[in-house]
């Protein structure tokens, strides 16, 4: 997530007052619930605080779980016996996105970390038993700091057309062989995708579509520049 910046990781939350629904879901009834990705995105931030950043991030990943330093690399392999920093980095949602059927939602907010501050994304994907884990966080650095919302904007994709609040089986699939040049994930539904490239010197483009209206609307389309040499 937004902590897989510069080397900079993790969370330390407060939550925002209240969560603004966008409840035009389209025809049918979907299993999205923001307020439960918010959660998972506290409980990350307070295992970050109370047990160390990179625990947390270890704790809170799905096997395929992808961060960029700055070239895409494998969480899992990456964060393997790394010691974590003495102090973890703060972030705080200010937005979500989530598919109708909630298979995934998609977060963005402010990190800071001393004197730094930027803005991260994280992709959540929802578990078996239920629960969110994080399975892409990107994010840069900011010349100033995001204004914090008086609440958390939520906005959940329209249904596809003769859904009756019942989520689809989706056949279960290989993983595909890691590509640290692209990655790319869709809800179970269709009506959330995400899609990020990675150029050669760590440039990267990260977009972000959701079901509105009767088509794909891009909600977000992020470049964060290569490092400086």
């Amino acid at each position: 997530m937004k902590r897989a910046l510069l080397g900079l990781s993790a969370l330390s939350l407060t939550l925002s007052p209240a969560m603004a629904r966008d409840r035009d879901r389209g025809p049918g009834t979907g299993y999205a619930n923001p307020s439960a990705v918010i959660a998972a995105e506290i409980a990350f931030a307070k295992l970050a605080r109370e047990k160390g950043q990179w625990t947390a991030f270890r704790a809170t990943a799905t096997k395929d779980a992808v961060m960029f330093e700055p070239q895409m690399v494998l969480a899992e392999q990456w964060l393997k016996g790394k010691a974590d920093p003495a102090k973890a980095v703060a972030w705080q949602p200010h937005q979500i996105w989530a598919s109708c059927d909630g298979s995934y939602a998609v977060t963005r907010g402010a990190w800071q970390h001393g004197d730094s501050t930027g803005y991260f994304t994280t992709v959540w994907q929802r578990q078996k038993k239920g629960d969110y884990k994080w399975i892409m966080d990107q994010g840069d650095a900011l010349p100033f700091p995001l204004d914090a919302p008086e609440m958390i904007a939520a906005k959940v994709a329209d249904c596809p057309a003769g859904y009756h609040g019942k989520p689809g089986k989706q056949p279960k699939l290989p993983p595909a062989p890691f590509d640290p040049a692209h990655r790319a994930g869709k809800s179970d539904d269709g009506t959330l995708t995400w899609d990020v490239t990675v150029a050669q010197d760590g440039a990267r483009r990260f977009v972000v579509t959701m079901a509105s209206g009767g088509q794909p609307v891009t909600v977000q389309d992020l470049q964060v520049d290569a490092p400086a040499k």
